[in-house]
């Protein structure tokens, strides 16, 4: 009995890890968000092994001490390359701007590591298709590639994705989707990274036109294969930002000028592989608008209709019901039956926009753990980025349609 208990002892292995070791490259605004989420999450939900906040990266080393001091990180350091480096790392979030995504996620990727990154996944199609490669290939290792369209993760918008899968809409016929900000509005506000197509890539077009190019496609359940677009510069010349930036905006450095190098705003038309026709407008230059994400999609049997500036909500139509008493109805989607709120508060009890990036943080664990295939997928960010650049051949082309490869 004796040598079977110590044989047994042998081939067992290392016990299984409790914490998943998190390192962080960026540190302002997505920053800042995607540190409450992982802050937060092995807290609320009954997670497989709890988000560890290893360390954070920036260059800035004043800066990023005072961030990791702030959020909750372990260490800081100021160089990503260190960073992915780390033996208390397993995963690399990627918050920085646009231009360094492709860098930072391959190479993290090759280093063992698994990947979050934020979206827009790349800034051209050529980055995004060398992170799906590469993500491809570290899927065969067991690692996971992520990017983070946080609004996916907003419980009615996952419900409403579960009503259409459920044949609730029919056929869909029709898909409008707005996302206005004003940020932008005045033409002294300062020239941010964002302003910058080196840095950024687009302007509305990547920043929140990516997001409702993926919930469409997400809500729907196929891509789009076709679009035809305008975009517009309104303001070409701005004030030179002095220092860092706060949030999306900073102060302007003296008299100094210079020039928008991305779109203020665009819009576009778009055919889904059904046939069914889509909308879209993004623009940080709506006055009185902040943060204004909306979407109705039509179907032969009903729609739905979702307000960002009321994220509990959805409006619901079933057009099978007679006309007497047909019409738009409003569900609360609080109950812990609806998508991540059996974690949370009692019915009636509403989230808000960080809870997004809670509920990201507990999808990646969950799925690095139990194996899952990544949702969405640096796949899935692909196929976004090759919607942006349609849009924009086709905005630099008249309007022409322009097909979507997928």
């Amino acid at each position: 009995m004796a040598r079977r208990e110590e044989s047994e002892q042998e081939t067992e292995g290392p016990p299984p890890p409790t914490t998943l070791g998190v390192g962080m490259v960026g540190y302002a605004f997505m920053g800042a968000a995607h540190s409450q989420g992982w802050r937060t999450a092995g807290h609320v939900f009954d997670l497989p092994v709890r988000p560890a906040l290893a360390a954070i990266c920036g260059r800035d080393r004043a800066a990023v001490e005072a961030a990791a001091e702030r959020h909750g990180w372990a260490a800081a350091e100021t160089d990503w390359r260190a960073l992915i480096a780390r033996d208390d790392v397993q995963l690399v979030d990627i918050c920085t701007p646009g231009d360094s995504h492709a860098e930072i996620a391959i190479a993290a990727l090759e280093a063992g590591k698994h990947v979050l990154c934020e979206k827009p996944l790349a800034n051209t199609v050529a980055e995004a298709e060398a992170m799906a490669e590469a993500a491809e290939r570290a899927a065969a290792r067991g690692q996971v590639a992520i990017v983070g369209f946080n609004y996916r993760k907003v419980p009615a918008l996952t419900y409403a994705r579960t009503m259409i899968e459920e044949g609730r809409l029919g056929a869909l016929r029709h898909v409008r989707a707005t996302y206005l900000q004003d940020w932008l509005v005045d033409p002294a506000s300062p020239l941010t990274w964002r302003l910058d197509r080196e840095r950024a890539g687009s302007g509305a077009l990547g920043d929140l036109g990516a997001h409702i190019v993926d919930l469409a496609q997400y809500l729907a359940g196929e891509p789009l294969v076709g679009v035809s677009a305008v975009s517009e510069t309104f303001v070409r010349e701005r004030p030179v930002l002095a220092g860092a930036a706060a949030g999306l905006s900073g102060a302007a450095d003296g008299t100094a000028r210079g020039a928008v190098t991305v779109d203020d705003a665009t819009l576009f038309t778009g055919r889904l592989a059904s046939g069914a026709l889509a909308s879209f407008e993004a623009t940080r230059m709506a006055a009185g608008r902040k943060n204004a994400l909306r979407l109705e999609i039509n179907g032969e049997l009903g729609s739905i209709a979702f307000d960002l500036e009321r994220l509990n909500e959805l409006s619901f139509h079933d057009h099978t019901e007679p006309a007497t008493r047909a019409g738009f109805r409003r569900i609360l989607v609080t109950e812990p039956q609806h998508p991540y709120l059996e974690a949370w508060w009692p019915p009636g009890h509403g989230l808000g926009y960080e809870h997004t990036f809670v509920h990201q943080a507990r999808d990646v664990v969950r799925t690095i753990v139990e194996g899952r295939p990544p949702v969405p997928s640096f796949a899935d960010g692909l196929q976004v980025q090759r919607v942006l650049a349609a849009v924009e051949e086709s905005a630099a082309k008249n309007s022409v349609h322009t097909p979507v490869p997928f």
